[in-house]
């Protein structure tokens, strides 16, 4: 037996505390080597972990519908989209040899392809005005494979709608959305016949709301999408979540796609195609003034308070609907029937939506005192 005293002098001895010590700093530097990757090890662990539990959720339960909604859309409304194809002769100049044969020059056949949406199960067809205007004959394509002559109902060059009418029945149709909740943001599907390509369907978002003065025609309206218009998507539906009709999809700036493009409300697309199925044409309220913009802090003529919105009374006609109320030159309109009025578009759109014969209220400025005059609408002349 080796003595305490003697164990305890052999413990402390310079040799077993550098032993010791080499120990301990082969220790830390093994630590300090293999830590990175130790610890890069773990660090994969985690994320691939992290992945996993993603890819799980994506393929459950949970986010099933949503991948499920983008062909659910697509089943819905991809029937009720049409082909419309438009076919216009086009003049050729006479020529020695074609009088030579004794045959006169007939032209050649122009052929231009865009879109629509059935609305009717009776075979009516809502498109663009500019997509069957002077046209010789319009063929449609459905969605089965079947193909018809269409007959013009009617069209409003105005709005760049027009109705259609093929002798089928029992068709598959697409149900109207309220474009007026349409809210910035919302999700939209775009559905139609871009170069030709049937029923393709892209996806966006409503970019923008109440686009006014795009084409520089005042009763023209837009939803603005960044959702993939290009030429052939004319006449076709903007789509919402629901597979509603939310607008009529119908210009693009530039020549193709560039996430910008422009559909008719789905509202005013509604009342349009309802009127010419009912009359042939569209029937626009008139109260015969001419009207200008405001400039800012503008101090209008006889006006003693400054106007901060509001259009400009410049002209009234004679015997018109405004003359007969008692409208005159230098007035500023501020609110129609408790709309206010900010642009001279935006009094000629609520003008135009108003039924005719109704009396309606205009909140107008004169002599820096606030009133209100009524005003019976009357029925537009058809060549204004």
């Amino acid at each position: 037996m080796i003595p305490v005293s003697k164990l305890s002098t052999g413990m402390s001895s310079p040799e077993s505390r550098r032993t010791l010590v080499l120990v301990l700093g082969l220790v830390v530097l093994v630590t300090i080597i293999c830590w990175p990757s130790l610890a890069g090890r773990i660090q994969y662990a985690k994320t691939r972990a992290e992945l996993a539990a993603i890819r799980d959720a994506a393929t459950g339960a949970e986010l099933a519908p949503i991948g499920k909604l983008f062909t659910t859309l697509a089943r819905v409304i991809g029937p009720a989209v049409v082909n419309v194809t438009s076919k216009r002769r086009v003049l050729t100049l006479a020529d020695e040899i074609t009088s030579l044969r004794g045959t006169m020059p007939r032209g050649a056949i122009s052929e231009s392809v865009g879109s629509g949406v059935i609305i009717r199960s009776d075979g009516v067809i809502v498109t663009n005005y500019h997509v069957v205007a002077q046209v010789e004959e319009i063929d449609v394509a459905l969605a089965d494979g079947r193909r018809f002559v269409a007959t013009l109902l009617g069209s409003d060059a105005a709005t760049d709608l027009a109705v259609l009418k093929i002798d089928a029945n029992h068709l598959p149709t697409a149900e109207w959305g309220d474009s007026d909740t349409i809210e910035p943001g919302e999700m939209a599907w775009a559905i139609g016949n871009p170069f030709g390509l049937d029923r393709t369907i892209t996806y966006g978002i409503v970019s923008a709301v109440g686009r006014r003065g795009v084409l520089e025609n005042p009763f023209q309206e837009f939803l603005q999408t960044d959702a993939s218009i290009n030429p052939g998507n004319s006449g076709g539906p903007l789509v919402d979540v629901h597979g509603h009709i939310i607008g009529i999809t119908t210009a693009i700036v530039g020549k193709d796609y560039s996430g910008i493009g422009f559909a008719i409300p789905s509202n005013t697309a509604r009342r349009v195609s309802d009127e010419i199925r009912a009359n042939g044409h569209v029937e626009r309220g008139y109260v015969g003034m001419s009207l200008r913009e405001l400039p800012s802090g503008f101090l209008g003529a006889g006006v003693s308070g400054r106007v901060s919105s509001g259009v400009g009374v410049v002209g009234v006609e004679a015997r018109s609907p405004a003359d007969v109320a008692g409208i005159q030159p230098g007035d500023v309109i501020i609110r129609f029937d408790g709309l206010e009025i900010t642009e001279a578009s935006a009094f000629v759109l609520f003008l135009t939506r108003t039924p005719i014969g109704s009396e309606v209220p205009l909140d107008i400025m004169r002599d820096g005192q606030e009133q209100t005059i009524s005003v019976r609408v009357g029925r537009r002349p058809r060549d204004q």
